[in-house]
C-alpha cells in the first residue's frame, strides 16, 4: 500500500504547524532495511520513495492502485542507487546499478525486481516516477554519463556541481527530469538564487549526510517562507507555488526529480534574495 498525499493551497501554509507542513510535504522512513515504501502525491501525481533489499529482493510492478495493469502502464520513473551497489532487473534485463547511478525505467514495463550485491552494506533505491504519454527504452545512466555543471561562488558559500541524468541533453524522457547536486567542500547553501517552476513541480531526496546533521529546507511563498529540518534519508515535496533552497550543518547531497509541462531546465522565476520574508 502507497501512502497519498494531496496538493496544499499556498494560503493553507501561512497557518500550518510543524507537524502539519512535515506531514502535507515530507516524506520520512522510506528508507528501511529489507522494505520499499511508496508515497503517491497528487501534486502532479508524481510517485516517490525508498527501497533497501537485504536477504531478498524487493519487486514491484502491479498497477492495481493505480487503476492501471502494470505500475508502469502509463507512467515512467528513475531509479537513482544511493547506497551500496546492486543489480535491478526489468523485464527479465539485469542493470547492475552502482552507487550514484541513476536508471530510467520506460513505460510498459512490467515487473521490476531489485537486490543489493551485499545484505550489509544495501542498495538504496530512490525512485520517482510520474505520469508519461510517450514510449522511451529503460536506460542505466552511470555516474561519469551524467552531464555535470558548476554553479555558485564561493564567497556565498553556495558552490555546487549538479549532474544531470534524466534530461534531454544526457537520456531522453517524456517529462521527467532528474539528477543530482553536490555542495562543495565549505559550502552550505543549495539552489541560490531560489526560484519558482510556475509550470513544474519538484522532490528532493537528502541523503550522504552524518547523523548528527540537518539540512534547513526552506519552502513556503517568498513574502511568507517556511522550512522543513531534514535529515538523511528525507525526502521533500516543492510544489509549483513554493520557493526551495537550503542550507546544511555538514556535507549532504540531494536527488532532485521534477514534472510539469515542459523539460525545459531553465523555466523558472528567480527570487531576489532581498525579497524574502
Amino acid at each position: 500500500m502507497m501512502d497519498v498525499r494531496y496538493g496544499g493551497n499556498p494560503a493553507d501554509v501561512m497557518t500550518a504547524t510543524t507537524d502539519r507542513l512535515r506531514a502535507d510535504y515530507m516524506v520520512e522512513g522510506a528508507f528501511t532495511p529489507g522494505a520499499l515504501r511508496l508515497t503517491y502525491t497528487h501534486v502532479d501525481r508524481m510517485i516517490l520513495g525508498g527501497a533497501v533489499p537485504t536477504d531478498a529482493p524487493l519487486v514491484f510492478g502491479d498497477g492495481a492502485e493505480l487503476g492501471t495493469e502494470f505500475f508502469f502502464s502509463a507512467r515512467e520513473g528513475g531509479l537513482a542507487n544511493l547506497g551500496g551497489p546492486g543489480v535491478v532487473t526489468v523485464d527479465g534485463t539485469d542493470y547492475a546499478v552502482a552507487n550514484r547511478d541513476i536508471l530510467y525505467i520506460g513505460r510498459g514495463v512490467q515487473r521490476v525486481e531489485m537486490r543489493s550485491d551485499d545484505a550489509t552494506h544495501p542498495a538504496w533505491f530512490y525512485l520517482n516516477s510520474v505520469p508519461a504519454g510517450a514510449d522511451h527504452p529503460s536506460r542505466l545512466i552511470r555516474r561519469d554519463q551524467a552531464k555535470h555543471i558548476q554553479l555558485g561562488d564561493p564567497a556565498k558559500a553556495n558552490v555546487r556541481s549538479l549532474a544531470m541524468y534524466i534530461h534531454p541533453e544526457v537520456s531522453p524522457s517524456c517529462l521527467l527530469l532528474m539528477g543530482i547536486t553536490d555542495p562543495a567542500p565549505g559550502s552550505m547553501w543549495n539552489t541560490m538564487p531560489p526560484h519558482l517552476h510556475e509550470r513544474r513541480m519538484e522532490a528532493y531526496c537528502y541523503f550522504d549526510m552524518g547523523a548528527e546533521d540537518r539540512v534547513m529546507h526552506f519552502m513556503g511563498r517568498p513574502d511568507q517562507t517556511r522550512h522543513l529540518v531534514i535529515a538523511n534519508g528525507d525526502m521533500v515535496l516543492s510544489p509549483a507555488w513554493s520557493i526551495h533552497m537550503g542550507a546544511g550543518t555538514g556535507p549532504y547531497a540531494f536527488v532532485w526529480g521534477m514534472t510539469g509541462e515542459n523539460q525545459a531546465y531553465t523555466d523558472f522565476t528567480p527570487v531576489p534574495i532581498a525579497s524574502l520574508r
